[in-house]
């Protein structure tokens, strides 16, 4: 049986990485890559082609391709996508349009459905206040959509172009044999943390930075509450729900987006880990407005339930194992030979 074609779109990024080692390491699959960026050395053996440049201009050149399953990572993140909004939403919606639209002709011209696998984010849901977030407890995938950010949004409005292209694009067809669709698949993703990268500054960031300066031994101010509060994941299990999903027979599929989640915390309790683990650590709180405002438009927890019933949803990583045995081990090795505090094993 010939290789699965595989496009990974953000390569270069933290999840875009992990899973092109995680594709690479399940084998069958040929992967292509596509970033701003060169490939970085730790994946850049693992691809067959990498095309390097803009997606929203690259993408005319991937209908030459014919891909079996997209992985579309690349994204305008939020803090920056409230920055430079314009360009987020060129970014994570044209491309998003430009890509699902190839996909789409793909499925019909050859008669088989591409995968489209979207990480979408919980920042597709605003909550209006804290007292509204913290009674609302684990919400669900129809509810709170309501995004306060422009990152927000682009998720939502693309879970919809997915949701549009993978059951009702081609209704001018509905008087013919209905044409083949593409399959839509889309994980709302936590705050993901990954042990190998370091944390880009995103609005999530706030619970490894604290971990990563306290192992160096330099003060953190928090850019949120102590008592902030959202879920978060390892990037082992982010990889493992991406290439469950992908797998997944269609059939059991009852939904074209899906929450998932692992576990919640406030930023008190990871400086708490941080205290416990490196012993000194200098953490104080100093919330940015406009970041806190974020953070508190986002639920504290989700209801994953549809993920493990349609799918087999389950992480391998409660916060106990994230710190003890995926996390911390980690920085500790990349700061083993650098002045930092004393760490408690």
């Amino acid at each position: 049986m010939s290789d699965f074609s595989v496009l990974v779109t953000g390569a270069c990024g933290e999840i875009g990485q992990a899973l092109v080692q995680g594709l690479a390491k399940k084998g069958g699959y040929r992967i292509v890559t596509t970033d701003l960026m060169p490939l970085p050395d730790a994946i850049k053996s693992l691809a067959a082609e990498h095309v390097q440049g803009d997606l929203v201009y690259r993408v005319k050149q991937f209908y030459a391709y014919d891909f079996d399953v997209i992985f579309h990572l690349a994204a305008s993140l939020s803090s920056k996508a409230e920055v430079a909004t314009e360009e987020a939403h060129r970014i994570n919606v044209e491309g998003t349009m430009q890509l699902l639209m190839m996909a789409a002709f793909k499925s019909e011209r050859r008669g088989k459905a591409v995968k489209f696998i979207f990480p979408s984010s919980i920042a597709a849901y605003g909550m209006p206040d804290v007292a509204a977030k913290r009674k609302a407890g684990r919400v669900k995938e129809g509810e709170w959509n309501n995004p306060h950010t422009m990152y927000g949004a682009n998720k939502l409005y693309c879970e919809k172009l997915g949701e549009y292209y993978g059951s009702f694009y081609g209704q001018r067809h509905l008087d013919e044999d209905p044409p083949v669709m593409l399959d839509f698949r889309a994980i709302r993703f936590p705050g993901l943390i990954s042990a190998f990268t370091l944390p880009s500054g995103g609005t999530s960031d706030y619970g490894p930075e604290m971990l990563h300066a306290a192992a160096q031994g330099k003060p953190y101010a928090c850019f949120v509450r102590e008592d902030a509060k959202i879920s978060f994941m390892a990037m082992p299990d982010a990889i493992k729900a991406l290439l469950t999903i992908t797998d997944a027979p269609k059939e059991g599929l009852t939904s074209h987006v899906y929450n998932i989640d692992a576990f919640s915390l406030t930023a008190g309790e990871f400086r708490d880990w941080a205290m416990r683990s490196f012993p000194g650590a200098v953490v104080t709180f100093e919330p940015n407005r406009r970041r806190q405002g974020i953070v508190d438009s986002w639920p504290e927890d989700v209801d994953d339930s549809l993920a493990r019933a349609d799918w087999g949803w389950q992480p391998d990583y409660d916060v106990r194992r994230f710190f003890e045995d995926y996390f911390l081990p980690e920085i500790r090795k990349r700061y083993a030979n650098k002045p930092s505090l004393r760490s408690v094993e």
